[in-house]
């Protein structure tokens, strides 16, 4: 189901997988939205509850000019609890929305219950800006059309040798917006993107994540992200850096780089892991 919700002012669009366990909120990437969660949700319902969120700025969700940094990130998400009428639930993330969970469970203790953490590591780089600038340059660029588009992101590299999964393909159909001169962009905006990454420098992520004493399940993807050579976007020792810091954690960690082990096979994997995590 997609529908949306008021919350902080705001309108966001959200998917719903009903199921007949607990209820899982779960934020997306940097610049995804909802629909990057096509697989995990096909496998999570119906035995979990699953809400997935565009974020503010994101899809299909409402784009105010400022309002970007994790507090304001934050008072939607418990705003969107309030007009569902979940008092607890438990909140997960991959990326930014890791970031985010890290931040909900520290900020509001008494309305998350438990955290899935999804290959976000528990600081941000300081040059986190310059690693972001291939992203902003994408979504700043126009594209004849739907069909280049997809064969430019087929050929990035952390695609390479990876069997394509279609329901990625949902996600990237999901973030284009036709416009009116013909051609088609990213519904995304670089300049809220580049608030909402510079709101992450403003936390400081050790004392926030070592307040948190829920559970947080921490899962990592394996595999290098970016050209041949690059390391996984959590390497080893940022790992167990994160882990030491958690005061409840439980780690896992699945084949696959950080976009691509969401989807296909690992998919499942990781959907095992969260619904075994959240209902034990």
């Amino acid at each position: 189901m997609s529908n949306y919700v008021e919350t902080n002012g705001i309108r966001l669009h959200y998917l719903k997988r009903a199921g007949d366990g607990p209820t899982l909120l779960l934020a997306p990437g940097l610049a995804a939205g909802a629909y990057f969660y096509e697989a995990l949700l096909g496998h999570l319902s119906p035995r979990l509850n699953v809400i997935a969120f565009d974020l503010r700025g994101r899809g299909a969700s409402d784009r105010p000019d400022t309002g970007y940094t994790m507090a304001d990130h934050a008072d939607d998400m418990i705003g969107a609890m309030d007009a569902f009428d979940l008092e607890r639930v438990v909140f997960g993330g991959h990326s930014f929305g890791g970031l985010l969970t890290y931040v909900l469970a520290a900020e509001y203790p008494d309305r998350i219950e438990r955290g899935v953490v999804i290959d976000a590591p528990a600081e941000v780089d300081p040059t986190v800006m310059e690693q972001i600038k291939p992203t902003l340059d994408r979504l700043e660029t126009t594209f004849p059309s739907w069909d280049q588009y997809i064969e430019m992101v087929k050929g990035m590299p952390y695609y390479a040798a990876w069997e394509w999964d279609p329901a990625l393909e949902v996600f990237y159909r999901s973030d284009l917006e036709d416009l009116p001169g013909g051609g088609v962009r990213s519904v995304c905006r670089p300049e809220h993107i580049r608030q909402a990454m510079q709101g992450t420098l403003d936390i400081d992520w050790d004392a926030t994540v070592r307040r948190i004493e829920q559970p947080i399940l921490f899962i990592r993807a394996t595999e290098s992200f970016g050209p041949p050579g690059y390391p996984p976007i959590v390497p080893k020792d940022k790992a167990r850096l994160t882990m030491d810091r958690l005061q409840n954690g439980r780690y896992a960690e699945f084949p696959g780089n950080h976009i691509t082990f969401l989807f296909g096979e690992s998919a499942g994997m990781v959907a095992d892991e969260i619904v075994n995590f959240v209902t034990g």
